[in-house]
């Protein structure tokens, strides 16, 4: 079976957008490929993490991952920190990796711009380690959302290179971009993807909020000038809404479109807070059941996978390379 590779950073709150934009699609891929799905901890301390909280959130992130239906039977979850030969190989990339490319990077500007006052080294080769994170693994697939495909396209890009440099090595990956789930846009402004980092909590639904949360974020999320109840670009804010209800509730835009034709905004937005929560209230449930041990238990296991898959890999790449 062909490999897949994903992970999220244990930072902020997890919300619909982290689950719709990326581990629905996992839940359903873990059945098709060779999952390997990470807690990416090393890209997040690219900003300043307080330690405690981190250590949490990265049991958080696990958690999750579980709760929403990623199986440990059929797929390996891991911390990365937890393989040091992520960082290995991403210093070696860098000795291969282009100052112009990382400059070319929109993501690097954008937290640059949010994080001013850090504007750090690791900020500025996200891209690398990211890349390492994929090559490490013979990855063929990287689901990914469209903001992150420039990231694929240097990983490409790296492996392709070493590849001529050093001998046949890396698996060349691609992307998997699912085009609706992956682009949530924040409910106070569809301009700008739902964030777990936002300032506003109104931002997001967060995967633990109460239904009664639930009901006032949507009540107040952004909608477009015009009363219509329309799948268009031309009305990004309620384009979104209608995202979110059907990626939940398996249903075409167009059909939640024609259910909404000639109806108010009140009544769909009534209608998707109810969605939601009868998507959270099962998941949280699950969440809620699932004890610490039992996360750190399978980590473990999922990291005597991913170090075994790891090693193999870096004593090749050392090999090529002439490192003894």
């Amino acid at each position: 079976m062909k490999r897949i590779f994903s992970g999220i950073q244990p930072s902020g709150n997890l919300h619909l957008g982290n689950y719709l934009g990326a581990i629905k699609n996992w839940v359903e891929l873990q059945n098709k490929y060779d999952p390997i799905f990470c807690v990416v901890d090393l890209h997040a301390i690219t900003v300043p993490q307080k330690p405690k909280e981190l250590h949490q959130k990265t049991i958080e992130v696990a958690k999750t991952y579980l709760a929403a239906g990623i199986d440990p039977e059929k797929s390996t979850i891991f911390v990365q920190s937890r393989v040091p030969e992520h960082t290995e190989l991403a210093w070696i990339l860098n000795t291969i990796t282009k100052l112009p490319e990382l400059e070319r990077m929109t993501q690097f500007k954008d937290k640059s711009q949010q994080n001013n006052q850090n504007i750090n080294a690791g900020l500025f080769s996200y891209p690398v380690l990211m890349a390492a994170d994929i090559l490490l693994y013979d990855t063929n697939v990287v689901p990914v959302g469209e903001d992150q495909v420039q990231h694929i396209e240097i990983t490409r890009t790296l492996a392709r290179r070493f590849n001529q440099m050093f001998g046949e090595t890396f698996t060349v990956p691609e992307p998997h971009v699912v085009k609706e789930g992956m682009r949530i846009m924040g409910l106070d402004d569809p301009t700008k993807k739902m964030s777990k980092s936002a300032e506003s909590a109104s931002n997001y639904i967060s995967l633990s909020d109460d239904p009664d949360t639930v009901r006032e974020k949507i009540k107040k999320a952004v909608t477009d000038s015009e009363k219509e109840v329309r799948y268009s670009d031309d009305k990004p804010a309620i384009k979104n809404l209608i995202n979110i209800y059907s990626l939940l509730d398996n249903i075409k835009p167009k059909e939640i479109e024609d259910i909404y034709r000639d109806k108010r905004y009140s009544e769909f937005k009534t209608d998707l807070a109810e969605t939601i929560v009868g998507f959270l209230e099962p998941f949280q449930e699950k969440y809620n059941s699932i004890e610490d041990n039992e996360v750190l238990k399978i980590l473990e296991q999922g990291r005597i996978k991913a170090k075994e898959l790891a090693e193999k890999k870096m004593a090749d790449v050392r090999e090529k390379m002439g490192l003894l």
